[in-house]
């Protein structure tokens, strides 16, 4: 019996023109590791939601999604959490309580498992994750990898016999993602939990994968794992003049920490960043790069050390999670929301529209769009306001190649209209694409700042011989 059977499913979102899948068939086996490719708001994540009446978006829908045979519609809450599992995105979106232990306990509590029974799943997962150095610890504190694998782990105690993963290493660095993709693989082979994992970065996992499957115009199709596509080049800037050497941002021996028992996240951490640049910030989970954006933007404070932005009467922060920026009831809405201060009307809107390839999702809501639709609405939506410093957190996450080279263009467009950049990534071919200068963090300072051709000259973690 399959684990995971879509048949002939159609499904269109309120104010959509077109539905996002037209009669869709896929049938993954027990015990699989699939993988679902396709670009970006071609449905993947859409598909994979409907497998989860929990959390299945509104909208007109016809045909059936089975799980081990049964309609997933049927389940009752303690049936659902035992036959489909799902980990998001963003671990933000999924982690609701303050600590680890707290949050292992948290969907077995809300089940009703007996307290003896709980203890013991919480205990054998995290035995299982390697997790008891931080059981303990704050939510808050954790690195992106930490709280990746506390996701992972939260929804594998409800012992699922189906796990879907939607872009589930989009927020991690290398070394991150390849652990978590480990632990991963294990619940698959050890445990014998089938997983489907929609991406946009299929190499990275098809050595672990049993079979993939693309999606595209509304239909799922099956590919060879060696027909999957590895990431085209992205399209670089044009070489120009050196910037002028007046800073945009100027960081002297910044201290900063979230609370103050906690230990320092920036640790007399020194920027220069000067207009005109575009500079990105790299390093590890958890090393500081949001929160030297964020410091930057005036966001955050430092107990130490001064910050002045030459700037901040023009600058647009885009966090990692793009819901921080939406808040309107269409997206139409969302492009239009600041067109009286910024001084641009409908015609930009409407450009903006189509550039986005969002002109018959004008009417949807924001919240039903794709992650990487959302992070491409987001960002349009800052550079429509024409900022002269842009503050951007992961801009590439979640995104099909087409759309990263979306955002490099877009990037290079407010460079030249004389915009200012700092950007944090993982994303080492949008940084050898977009970038003047990298700034490497690790243990709350700036280790070094080079040019980007220097920087991967002399890298061996980031260097093109290890991507």
């Amino acid at each position: 019996m399959p684990a995971l059977e879509v048949c002939d499913l159609t499904f269109t979102y309120p104010g959509g023109v077109a539905p996002v899948l037209d009669r869709a068939s896929l049938v993954v086996p027990d015990g699989a590791f699939a993988l679902l490719t396709g670009p970006t708001g071609s449905g993947k994540s859409t598909l994979l939601r409907l497998a989860k009446p929990e959390i299945a978006p509104a909208g007109e829908r016809t045909g059936e999604v089975l799980a081990f045979g049964a309609d997933v519609r049927s389940f009752l809450p303690a049936e659902s959490a035992a036959a489909v599992g799902y980990v998001f995105q963003s671990p933000d979106n999924q982690i609701v309580c303050d600590t680890v232990w707290h949050e292992m306990a948290f969907g077995l509590e809300n089940l009703g498992v007996p307290a003896d029974e709980m203890r013991r799943r919480v205990a054998e997962t995290c035995n299982f994750f390697g997790m008891g150095p931080w059981f303990r610890a704050q939510t808050s504190e954790l690195s992106g990898g930490q709280r990746q694998t506390l996701a992972l782990a939260a929804t594998l105690a409800m012992r699922p016999r189906l796990l879907l993963l939607d872009e589930p290493t989009s927020m991690l660095d290398p070394i991150a993602e390849k652990a978590f993709l480990g632990l991963l693989f294990r619940a698959n082979r050890e445990l014998g939990i089938t997983v489907v994992v929609a991406t946009h970065a299929p190499q990275a996992m098809a050595e672990y994968a049993t079979c993939a499957f693309a999606v595209g115009e509304g239909r799922v199709h099956e590919v060879e794992l060696g027909e999957l596509a590895k990431p085209r080049p992205l399209p670089a800037l044009p070489a120009r003049p050196a910037p002028a050497c007046a800073a945009a941002v100027d960081v002297r021996e910044a201290w900063l920490r979230y609370d103050r028992d906690g230990d320092w996240v920036l640790r007399g951490l020194d920027l220069r960043l000067i207009q005109g640049e575009v500079r990105a910030l790299v390093g590890g989970n958890g090393s500081g790069k949001s929160t030297l954006l964020s410091l930057a933007a005036g966001v955050a404070r430092a107990q130490k050390g001064r910050v002045k932005n030459a700037l901040a009467r023009s600058q647009a922060l885009l966090p990692q999670s793009p819901k921080a920026v939406l808040a309107c009831e269409t997206v139409r809405d969302e492009l239009s929301e600041w067109a009286a201060g910024a001084g641009y009307g409908t015609a930009e809107v409407d450009a903006a529209l189509e550039e986005l390839g969002l002109a018959n999702a004008a009417d949807r809501h924001p919240y039903d769009l794709s992650g990487g639709q959302q992070q491409m609405l987001a960002l349009q939506k800052l550079l429509l306001s024409k900022p002269d410093l842009l503050l951007l957190d992961e801009p590439t996450k979640g995104l099909d190649d087409a759309a990263r080279a979306w955002v490099v263009h877009a990037v290079g467009a407010a460079r030249d209209a004389g915009a200012t950049a700092l950007l944090a990534t993982h994303d080492m071919a949008f940084v050898e694409a977009v970038a003047d200068r990298v700034s490497l963090l690790f243990d709350g300072c700036l280790t070094s700042t080079e040019t980007t051709a220097e920087f991967f000259a002399a890298s061996w973690l980031y260097g093109r011989g290890s991507r």
